[in-house]
């Protein structure tokens, strides 16, 4: 069963160096994912699962071991999921030794930030075109065995907030992104059941399909929430919550 889940804004701007000391504004992001792992080691799961953003179709899941890299953002900064076993992705339709997605390699660089060491770690990428019944339901999937699980959900809200963001200004931006939080904050499953694909699709937001697996994840598990971080520095939204 899930036993508690941290949910963290993903962008590689979060890792120092990528972001070449120059992105204070998210100082406070960096402390209240800290804060919401906490919450997860507290739990004492007897695994976690990284669930994040995958670019291509479909889902796609990642052993411990798994590697990433920040290199493409111009730093010689590499990740490990998990414990270092030498082991490649599993995946169908996909070679061993995939590369982590941007998504699960934030989410190691804030595992390996904070030592974690409680329990063993796998890795799933979901893509966006999933619907939200696929996401339930993989989520469902993830905690059928017996035993303890957390979950770390890596995802951003609108890329669509302000004029300069990636997406330029949608006024639908900051209402939707409203929502998120509190749906977030309040571990409301219904309302994360029911996100509107398309319109998180048209307001580039990349952690609709994660937050949804993390919905059937805790389909029954009875947890709360709260809310640890809601901003949208350079016109993403970003939200942190921990859930136990």
């Amino acid at each position: 069963m899930l036993v508690a889940a941290a949910v963290c804004p993903c962008p590689p701007l979060l890792v120092p160096e990528v972001a070449a000391g120059a992105a204070p504004e998210l100082a406070a992001a960096r402390a209240a994912c800290a804060d919401a792992l906490g919450v997860l080691a507290a739990a004492r799961p007897d695994r976690l699962v990284v669930v994040g953003p995958l670019e291509s179709e479909g889902s796609r899941t990642y052993p411990s071991g798994a590697r990433g890299t920040f290199c493409g953002f111009g730093v010689p900064v590499d990740v490990c999921l998990g414990a270092d076993t030498g082991a490649g992705a599993r995946a169908e339709g996909a070679g061993a030794g995939a590369e982590l997605p941007y998504g699960l390699a934030v989410g190691a660089w804030l595992l390996q930030r904070t030592q974690w060491a409680v329990a063993p770690v796998e890795g799933l990428g979901v893509g966006d075109g999933l619907t939200a019944e696929r996401c339930a339901a993989l989520g469902r999937g993830l905690t059928e065995d017996a035993g303890r699980v957390a979950m770390l959900v890596l995802g951003d809200a609108s890329a669509c907030r302000t004029l300069k963001a990636p997406g330029y200004l949608d006024e639908r931006a900051a209402p939707f992104d409203a929502e998120i939080g509190r749906a977030l904050g309040a571990a409301d499953l219904t309302a994360l059941h029911a996100l509107d694909a398309e319109l998180a699709r048209e307001l580039k937001v990349s952690g609709r399909a994660p937050w949804q697996t993390l919905a059937g994840a805790a389909d029954g598990a009875g947890l709360g929430g709260t809310l640890l971080y809601e901003d949208a520095p350079y016109g993403v939204g970003y939200v942190v919550a921990a859930w136990s």
